[in-house]
């Protein structure tokens, strides 16, 4: 072992001491609470305001989701953050496209029924509204620098977490999204021009919600239906 400053050198791999914070068990519990009460208020959005949005907002954003875990710490990601007027237009456009093949043909009653409640069709305004596109990308693969290619692992786990940590902080900076899943998504890899190595996972608008907007009365299931103590 060989220890350089605060950087300790194992099996000839860099670790770094870890400090995490200790709270007290009031303390815990109350910063417990505050965080679900905050993410309690969080909604899924489909009017948005075209207020602008600082680009260093979504950079920190981005950022926070990176910090996820990953496999292998491999972070099979990319995050593509749109603001351009006429590249969002074109998502919108190649969007609507799928969209109404999917409420014409590819959708069941019962699903298409289920959807009723939250007042969407296969109509995206949102998609030129929303002063940020925010669209992620998993990489099934990467590549070392003599070019070879290099496995992920976990690789939808790990984005899937991600996505997590991306709309708690988009939700944490005071703005909202609507997770956006058009399906088949790959038109985004044609739009976007993405390496073969890409494929789209999410869509997410991002902005200010429109003033006066209304949201569906949704309700979250219990504690007692969502969750099982081993005690």
């Amino acid at each position: 072992m060989e220890i350089n400053q605060n950087r300790i050198l194992l099996n000839g791999q860099p670790f770094v001491k870890y400090f995490p914070e200790i709270f007290s068990e009031d303390e815990m519990r109350s910063r417990s609470e505050k965080y679900f009460k905050l993410l309690d208020k969080r909604r899924s959005v489909r009017e948005f305001s075209t207020d602008f949005v600082p680009k260093n907002i979504i950079e920190n954003i981005i950022k926070t989701a990176s910090t996820a875990p990953s496999g292998a710490h491999h972070q099979p990601w990319t995050f593509c953050a749109v603001s351009n007027a006429d590249l969002k237009h074109k998502i919108r456009l190649a969007a609507e496209a799928e969209e109404e093949i999917n409420y014409k043909s590819r959708m069941s009653d019962r699903w298409k029924k289920d959807l009723v409640q939250l007042g969407t069709d296969m109509n995206k305004p949102f998609l030129d509204e929303a002063p940020w596109l925010i669209v992620v990308f998993k990489k099934l693969y990467d590549f070392f620098e003599d070019g070879q290619k290099q496995q992920n692992y976990y690789v939808s786990e790990s984005v899937g977490i991600a996505c997590g940590l991306l709309i708690t902080a988009i939700h944490n900076a005071g703005l909202v999204t609507l997770t956006h899943t058009p399906s088949p998504m790959n038109f985004l890899e044609t739009v976007l021009n993405r390496p073969s190595n890409e494929k789209a996972f999410l869509l997410l608008p991002v902005g200010y919600a429109k003033q006066s907007l209304l949201v569906p009365d949704l309700k979250r299931k219990s504690l007692e239906k969502i969750s099982v103590f081993y005690e």
